[in-house]
């Protein structure tokens, strides 16, 4: 298996709604860590899994709308927790889209997977992982 892994860190504010959440009922701050792999058992013809820069720059574009914002204020978290856990598989289907477009530079039919991790601090994160089709 092979993969191409891009990260990037956003700072965000958010609250979560429940007593199960204790403190984090208020509205607090967090700097994450996004990983973004792209998984495929075979490289292409040109020897990659996928463009890095091209998944670079996806990464960019999909954290952009969220960097430096209270994601309780966005109205597409209207009503929802925005976990740790919530985030990845937010993320995962920006990802899944473009990598269907064909925004990679591969033809994505040949990739197994995508894997986005987010980490919260150094000792805790989630990841979402699915197959593309």
């Amino acid at each position: 298996m092979y993969a191409v892994e891009v990260s990037d860190q956003i700072m965000i504010a958010h609250s979560f709604r429940g007593e199960l959440f204790g403190p984090a009922q208020n509205v607090h701050g967090a700097t994450l860590v996004i990983r973004v792999a792209f998984l495929a058992d075979e490289l292409d013809a040109h020897g990659i899994v996928v463009d890095i820069a091209r998944a670079q720059a996806l990464l960019k574009d999909a954290l952009g709308p969220l960097n430096y914002r209270n994601l309780d204020e966005l109205p597409q978290f209207k009503g929802v927790n925005t976990t740790t856990e919530f985030l990845t598989r937010h993320l995962f289907e920006h990802f899944a889209a473009a990598a269907r477009a064909g925004e990679l530079g591969r033809d994505s039919r040949e990739l197994t997977s995508i894997r986005v991790t987010v980490a919260e601090s150094p000792t805790a994160r989630a990841w979402y992982e699915a197959p593309l089709w």
